[in-house]
């Protein structure tokens, strides 16, 4: 009769009264009841979990005719860690074509940055705007 293949990280059970640390014998031996060589080793199977690497999402600001320049070079220094120098570069960058990306996050962080620049750009009465794109 064949014995259900063992899950994953399971020791099959040992055949013929086979203890804890002591080696499989293939062809009988002490351990085996005499005339019964069913020729079974023992396997351990060890399987490392499987994980994917979480979805990436974008922060995308958009350019508004109102929002000033320094107000946005504050927002990407202060959410974003960028130094003045790049924030200025992202800044003209949205200035000049619309949208540009703020930096590149998981979803629920990404989700918190724009909360946080969308509270202060209202709390400064800005009608600056972010959003999130699957990166």
């Amino acid at each position: 009769m064949p014995h259900p293949a063992p899950r994953s990280g399971a020791v099959s059970p040992r055949p013929h009264g086979h203890g804890g640390n002591t080696p499989p014998r293939r062809n009988g031996g002490q351990d085996s009841p005499p005339g019964n060589d069913d020729g079974m080793i023992d396997v351990v199977i060890r399987t490392r979990p499987q994980t994917r690497k979480p979805a990436m999402y974008k922060v995308l600001m958009l350019n508004d005719d109102y929002t000033p320049m320094e107000f946005v070079v504050h927002v990407l220094e202060r959410f974003f860690q960028k130094n003045r120098e790049e924030a200025t570069d992202i800044m003209l960058h949205v200035h000049k074509r619309g949208v540009g990306v703020c930096g590149v996050f998981t979803y629920e962080v990404a989700e918190t940055k724009v909360t946080q620049v969308m509270d202060l750009a209202r709390q400064n009465q800005h009608p600056l705007q972010c959003t999130i794109e699957k990166d």
